[in-house]
């Protein structure tokens, strides 16, 4: 199994500003991403890595980014390290596969979420209230139950502690009438396709997330990571039966682990397993193939 990255140093760049999984540099009037293979849960970040995972989150994010083209602008400037070693020098190859260089935009305040399943805090919400977000929804749904449209369901973006669901009249608040708009048909329109394609290749997307960001001319665009297994949730086609929790490639794995645990969900997080790391990472290097049909994380 490789070596895992639990984080970068560049100091010929400068500091990175460190997020739960990411690495973010300044280069010139770009940001240089760099996914780690950091884990968190419970807002948690674990001290051990997972094999491979930062490369197949980048690589899963630049196959949906160039998928998903005819739908949206995206921030990729380029994913190839090695056209920057005059300015990142021997770094290029700890950063190759897993690094994206990306243009700068103003991040909207929102999480725009989109959900074709009930599971996680939205099924947590429909048992108390029947709906999600202020959306109402039939009565009698299971967990994991297929919703009969995908939903348009926003959260805020909290620098500590989990996003806060929020309602669609708070997010107009947030950002104007026109802009919600707009991100919501291109939310709803990027998961359908995805979707779509995915189940072609056994996978269900339940639910996923998305940032974006406007750049300096004004243009709303795709941003962050895109449909990986951290902002997303993947169920096996073939294992799924509603009614309960699902079977999943992402992360979940890891919190029903420490769910298990005598742990108060702060830090410091219990150590992982080595059997719990190695299968987490098979987890991630199957979603990987099967949406890309890459065999293993190489170098783009």
């Amino acid at each position: 199994m490789n070596k895992v990255v639990l984080k970068t140093e560049m100091p010929d760049v400068g500091m990175p500003r460190r997020g739960k999984v990411r690495d973010i540099y300044e280069l010139d009037d770009k940001l240089l991403i760099v996914a780690t293979d950091r884990i968190s849960c419970f807002d948690v970040v674990l001290s051990e890595g997972i094999p491979y995972k930062g490369k197949v989150l980048t690589q899963i994010s630049g196959f949906w980014f160039d998928c998903l083209r005819d739908i949206i602008d995206n921030h990729v400037v380029t994913f190839d390290m090695e056209s920057l070693r005059d300015k990142l020098g021997d770094s290029v190859g700890i950063l190759e596969g897993r690094s994206m260089l990306v243009k700068r935009t103003r991040p909207l305040s929102i999480e725009c979420v989109v959900r074709g399943y009930i599971s996680g805090s939205g099924w947590k919400e429909y048992k108390e209230n029947g709906e999600i977000c202020g959306i109402k929804l039939p009565k009698g749904l299971k967990e994991s139950d297929k919703l009969a449209e995908p939903i348009f369901t926003p959260s805020t973006k909290e620098d500590v502690g989990h996003d806060l669901n929020i309602t669609e009249v708070y997010a107009k608040k947030k950002l104007g009438d026109r802009l919600l708009e707009f991100v919501k048909s291109k939310a709803i329109a990027i998961y359908k396709k995805a979707a779509d394609y995915a189940e072609t290749k056994g996978i269900i997307i339940a639910d996923t997330k998305f940032e974006f960001g406007v750049t300096h001319e004004g243009k709303t665009i795709l941003i962050d990571e895109v449909l990986t297994p951290d902002s997303s949730r993947f169920w096996p086609q073939d294992k799924y039966k509603p009614g309960g929790p699902q079977v999943s490639f992402d992360k979940q794995f890891v919190r029903d682990y420490l769910e298990g645990l005598d742990w108060g969900k702060t830090p410091p997080a219990p150590n992982l397993p080595e059997e719990i790391i190695r299968k987490t990472s098979q987890k991630y290097l199957e979603a990987l193939k099967r949406l890309t049909g890459a065999e293993y994380c190489q170098s783009k």
